[in-house]
């Protein structure tokens, strides 16, 4: 994931409104979202090369979504994948700060990341780079490749168009949502980041939707969780920046 804004527990409706973009290389390959056949519990899309996901649901209600950390200078040589980061909390039993305690015993074993872990009743930041666990307050919250709510164009833009649309709207259409996090244009050059990436780059990597000709946005996500805990999970996937496909789930959550 390079892109997830949310609104959690501030909606008449949705607990919990996750709108998020996955980030990644064309070559690299993925499977789309499906209920995992080694864990039928999961929901999410599947990094076939390391087994793991960004971003994923279960149906007992486990959540949780992942970001890279941008630092062109770290080394992934020696490190675990970081998509191992998601799929472990939502495979396991362990409450959302005891597995944050976890990974601080573990900050070193994975090059930086951020990720968001909980319930739709319930969630919990952390970053190995920050090092710090924080609960995440009611409210609407971005994140990108820098700490939660860092305002990168992106993260405040989706951020604003989130929460004005949601605000406004007891009953949320999905496409609008889509729209919110399909946003093409780039950023004025005052307005970047600087992550040693160059500006150039910088340049393509500042739109919600990323389109260059070999890494790009490969997936969306809308995910939406009532107060009577009913799960809509849309995915949208795309081919080099255009539409290939969507798939819908829904269920509701039932503890075991």
């Amino acid at each position: 994931m390079c892109l997830i804004t949310l609104q959690f527990q501030h909606h008449s409706k949705y607990k919990l409104i996750v709108a998020a973009n996955r980030d990644e290389f064309y070559q690299r390959p993925t499977a789309d979202a499906h209920f995992w056949e080694d864990n039928p519990d999961i929901l999410a899309g599947r990094d076939l090369t390391a087994k793991g996901t960004w971003l994923g649901i279960t149906k007992q209600g486990r959540f949780a979504a992942l970001t890279n950390f941008r630092d062109p200078e770290q080394t992934t040589a020696g490190k675990k994948s970081r998509g191992e980061i998601v799929k472990s909390y939502l495979a396991g039993k362990l409450t959302p700060i005891e597995y944050l305690m976890k990974l601080q015993d573990q900050q070193h074993e994975f090059v930086g990341y951020n990720v968001i872990v909980g319930t739709p009743d319930e969630l919990y930041y952390y970053s190995n780079v920050q090092n710090e666990i924080k609960q995440i307050p009611a409210g609407t919250h971005g994140l990108s490749n820098e700490f939660l709510n860092t305002p990168w164009p992106k993260v405040t833009r989706t951020k604003s168009k989130l929460q004005e649309y949601v605000m406004a709207n007891d009953s949320l259409d999905q496409n609008t949502l889509f729209e919110i996090i399909s946003d093409t244009e780039e950023a004025a050059d005052e307005q970047l980041p600087g992550t040693g990436v160059g500006l150039q780059l910088e340049r393509k990597l500042s739109p919600p939707f990323i389109n260059t000709p070999e890494y790009g946005t490969r997936s969306s996500v809308i995910l939406l969780v009532d107060y009577e805990n009913n799960v809509t999970f849309t995915e949208r996937t795309y081919d080099k920046g255009k539409f290939n496909r969507e798939k819908p789930f829904s269920f509701r959550i039932c503890e075991k």
